[in-house]
């Protein structure tokens, strides 16, 4: 089972920064069984540059729930997979800091759908997510929102699959 997530931050720094937004697609290897998506009340203001980037204002998440009203929602959904993100490395930060910040350790195995296009899609000029869906045909709708960036993760992952099925496995 893979849990493919994307979020959007207040910043480029996990230490510092806070999740705005998370969207968790459940895949079972074949196909998308669960889905979860939400705003979240970062509880610090979010910065003008990441409110044009993202579209997401302090006003759109007032009333959102802040990361411990969905914290153990994360925790169930994602218990016995490993996370599929692009640019894991950056998402899974962000989600271990606001589990720490809670007090509890989160951990899953993780891989990146950047990595994993280098090589088994190489010699492209971008692994840029947007560039990356656009040479590969894959729709992209919502950029810089989490919902709509995990969709066309699940797509790449789909296709890298569907290639490679045994070796990514193999790397789970």
């Amino acid at each position: 089972m893979f849990a493919i997530i994307d979020i959007e931050t207040t910043g480029g720094n996990a230490k510092q920064g806070k999740i705005t937004e998370i969207a968790i697609f459940i895949h079972d290897g074949t196909k998308v069984v669960h889905e979860f998506s939400t705003l979240i009340n970062p509880t610090i203001p979010i910065p003008p540059f990441i409110q044009r980037l993202t579209g997401i204002t302090d006003d759109m998440v007032l009333s959102a729930p802040k990361f411990y009203e969905v914290a153990k929602e994360i925790v169930q959904i994602t218990q016995g997979t490993t996370i599929i993100a692009h640019n894991s490395k950056f998402d899974y930060s962000y989600i271990k800091e606001e589990f720490k910040s809670l007090g509890f350790r989160y951990e899953r195995n993780h891989l990146c759908t950047v990595n994993l296009s280098r090589k088994y899609i190489p010699f492209r000029d971008s692994y840029s997510l947007g560039k990356l869906c656009k040479d590969l045909g894959i729709e992209l709708k919502g950029r810089h929102r989490a919902k709509g960036d995990a969709e066309a993760t699940v797509k790449l992952f789909e296709l890298i699959l569907k290639e490679n099925p045994g070796e990514i496995v193999r790397l789970n």
